[in-house]
């Protein structure tokens, strides 16, 4: 009886410990308390043609980019697996260069302009080395550009322009009082005028890659390369971009840009119901 009862007592904690490895583990929670919901009640005040201050897309140019470089792989390559692309700006300055006066202000249009880009195509590269099970290798290589385009504006007939208000600075002397016959270089008057503008900025719309990568020298089936010759083509889409004062008026639409080389939506033809 005995070793009966320490056969059991034995049986129980291996069933007691069994059982603890599957005990429920709670968290603390907080009841939440429901809060009633109201709509708001809101007070339109009419306004005929308000003016608001929002950015102007100015133009919405697609630079064409044309760069080559080498780029060496450590270890050398067998085979290249996948290159994955994107872009990165540093700048998109507008510099003016010919402008027309709005009316009779000290404020006018900039016709046409130069639009400087610069930045840098980050280009992950994949490929396998010489190993037969080896681990596929990774290389990133920062391939920079800059350039510029001319920029006519208004892009569309009664489109949106630059608009620049141009500081003046005026100086009025005066004659000697006493002998009518010379200046006086003690006394003069001065007229400093500073029109603060917005400035033009830019913003990275689409990048189109248009890419050949190739070993300098041919390598042989299952030979090694150490350098990767590329060739790119770039067509970089982006905005120009000031902040305006506009006018609402009615029959607003909203506009989406068409960009060249991406695949066009199928329109399919309407179903015959006969």
């Amino acid at each position: 009886m005995r070793r009966f009862f320490l056969n059991n007592q034995s049986n129980n904690q291996s069933s007691n410990q069994s059982n603890d490895q599957f005990q429920p583990c709670p968290v603390r929670s907080t009841e939440q308390i429901p809060l009633n919901s109201e709509a708001t009640r809101v007070v339109a005040t009419p306004v005929v043609r308000p003016i608001i201050k929002v950015p102007v897309v100015l133009a919405e140019p697609t630079l064409q980019i044309v760069v080559e470089s080498d780029i060496t792989l450590t270890p050398a390559a067998t085979e290249i697996k996948r290159v994955k692309k994107n872009v990165f700006l540093n700048q998109i300055k507008l510099v003016p260069v010919r402008f027309a006066r709005i009316d009779n202000s000290d404020f006018f249009r900039v016709t046409r302009a130069k639009l400087f880009v610069a930045g840098h195509i980050r280009k992950n590269i994949e490929y396998a080395a010489a190993e037969c099970n080896g681990a596929l290798r990774d290389r990133i290589a920062d391939v920079p550009f800059s350039g510029f385009a001319d920029l006519t504006f208004p892009e569309t007939p009664g489109g949106p322009t630059p608009i620049l208000g141009i500081s003046e600075f005026a100086e009025v002397n005066f004659l000697n009082e006493k002998t009518q016959m010379d200046a006086r270089l003690d006394k003069a008057f001065f007229q400093n005028l500073v029109k603060y503008n917005e400035q033009p900025f830019g913003e990275l719309v689409a990048a189109n890659f248009f890419e050949l990568d190739f070993s300098p020298n041919m390598a042989r089936p299952e030979g090694t390369f150490c350098t990767l010759r590329e060739k790119i083509v770039l067509d970089l889409t982006v905005k120009v971009v000031q902040v305006q004062q506009v006018r609402l008026d009615a029959g607003g639409s909203v506009i989406t840009p068409n960009l060249s080389g991406l695949t066009p939506p199928t329109i399919e033809p309407p179903s015959n119901p006969c």
